[in-house]
């Protein structure tokens, strides 16, 4: 499995949303996150009718024999409500457990620094035990997971001041499924399913806004699969002896590519955006910008006439926004005309089609 490759594709794909420029909580644009590979629970996707799935399928083919083995990851991030606190009464210190009386607050300015309300996002994975196609045939895997919930405390002081504030980060159980199954196609090619269900008990599925259930959810969930001893088959360009088989795969809410360098076939990376094979990190990209475009330059450049307060802003809504934006300021000069174009892939022009065309 080409980890090394996947991972960088994988991370643009798991944070697609995270944060959309203008990169600030009170855009309008930030408003509704999150499109993309969001798994909600069960009885919400129900209560909408379908609307929202609750399941993820990825259906792809492998050339396998009996030495062949599969590994499985599912990858999402869980979002953590962060909220913000007053204290009542400030405090120098606080005793381990001692829980201080506070009242919710939409932002709170704390040591020149302005808190506010926003979803936070940690990243899950689950890693399937190692398996064979032809195993998987007569005994389908099932594994399921669960993440529990949690409640942290941050507080917030202006240096030797009393304690002013709290952050408070939460994040609910989360629990799904994984089911794997593979069916024989041919003498030595398999058909590989993997079926990701969102389990989560969620009771007010009838009466809760989207907002509530993406804090039960499974959000830009992807999978990755990697093969030893065998090849997975393009979906996108297969064989011609294969093509009816591979359009044949049921693809639900995702897009299975190969990935690594052109040619090689054991690492497929099923994403929720459509990928093409062999997807690949522009060299002069120097940092994610969580944005669907990715056009580093246009995105720098936006990011450099934001007025003081509007990077105060960023700055402060989050540390991957933070990181953005110091990256960005101090980017050099030649580092930013770099982004600006890149000619790549030059191949000679046949003089008598080109003239044609032309006619």
């Amino acid at each position: 499995m080409n980890l090394a490759t996947v991972d960088k594709i994988a991370k643009a794909v798991l944070y697609e949303g995270y944060m959309l420029y203008p990169y600030r909580p009170s855009s309008v644009k930030n408003q509704q996150r999150w499109n993309f590979g969001v798994l909600c629970p069960q009885s919400y996707s129900e209560a909408q009718k379908g609307s929202e799935a609750w399941t993820m399928q990825t259906e792809c083919l492998v050339e396998a024999n009996s030495l062949t083995q599969i590994e499985i990851r599912v990858r999402f991030l869980q979002l953590v409500a962060r909220s913000v606190g007053e204290l009542a009464n400030p405090v120098p210190e606080l005793l381990p457990g001692e829980a201080p009386e506070f009242h919710l607050v939409s932002r709170l300015e704390v040591a020149g620094r302005v808190y506010q309300s926003w979803q936070e996002a940690v990243e899950r994975e689950v890693i399937l035990p190692v398996c064979s196609p032809e195993a998987l045939v007569e005994s389908p895997l099932s594994q399921s997971f669960t993440f529990p919930e949690g409640k942290e405390f941050e507080y917030l002081r202006n240096g030797e001041d009393p304690i002013a504030g709290v952050i408070i980060r939460e994040q609910s159980s989360l629990q799904g499924m994984l089911e794997i199954r593979s069916e024989r196609v041919s003498n030595d090619l398999f058909k590989v399913s993997v079926r990701i269900r969102n389990r989560t008990p969620f009771a007010a599925a009838h009466q809760a806004s989207r907002e509530d259930a993406l804090l039960s959810s499974l959000v830009s969930a992807h999978t990755i699969l990697g093969v030893q001893s065998g090849k997975f088959v393009s979906l996108l360009a297969p064989p011609d002896e294969v093509s009816q088989l591979a359009a044949s795969c049921k693809n639900e809410g995702t897009w299975p590519v190969l990935v690594g360098e052109e040619g090689q076939c054991d690492t497929v990376l099923s994403s929720p955006i459509i990928l093409y094979d062999y997807p690949q990190i522009a060299p002069e990209s120097v940092g994610d910008l969580f944005d669907g475009t990715e056009i580093d330059e246009i995105l720098s450049l936006r990011i450099m006439t934001l007025t003081d307060d509007e990077k105060r802003e960023m700055s402060q809504s989050d540390e991957r926004a933070r990181q953005m934006l110091e990256r960005t300021e101090t980017m050099p000069v030649e580092q930013l005309m770099k982004l600006h174009g890149v000619l790549r892939g030059l191949r000679p022009l046949n003089p008598r089609s080109t003239e044609e065309e032309i006619q």
